[in-house]
């Protein structure tokens, strides 16, 4: 087992990263189409990430990604792909848009996120190892 799959990084660091992936997705959202990235009272991005955030809670229970958190493929695309598409039905349900423009761009984006950081990471390991 290579050190980014390996237990020395705890998989609720991993999980805060892809918190605060899903949140910095939104806000760039929102600061792109809306100019204000809390709206009003604070509530805009919370409006915002809500549907990414519980369904990047699902991803990971679909993933079991505490496994092998920092698995690109194993973890991070189940993950990716669990948070875009469940995202998506979430804001349907809530009355938020879900244009195919925005689908395409939230799915390159939560994937360079979710799937991207992790790869590099992996890059990084082997690099460190070979050093």
């Amino acid at each position: 087992m290579d050190a980014v799959t390996s237990s020395r990084i705890h998989p609720a660091l991993v999980l805060l990263v892809d918190i605060v992936l899903v949140v910095v997705f939104a806000a760039i959202g929102r600061a792109t189409h809306d100019g204000d990235v809390l709206g009003p009272f604070g509530a805009g991005l919370a409006t915002t990430a809500w549907p990414f955030l519980v369904a990047l809670g699902l991803g990971w229970l679909v993933a079991r990604a505490w496994r092998a958190p920092l698995a690109p493929v194993r973890t991070g695309l189940i993950v990716w792909l669990v948070t875009v598409v469940v995202g998506m039905v979430l804001r349907a349900i809530s009355g938020q848009g879900v244009a195919v423009a925005f689908v395409i761009v939230a799915t390159i984006t939560l994937g360079a996120f979710l799937v991207g950081w992790r790869a590099v990471a992996r890059l990084a390991s082997r690099h460190r190892r070979a050093v």
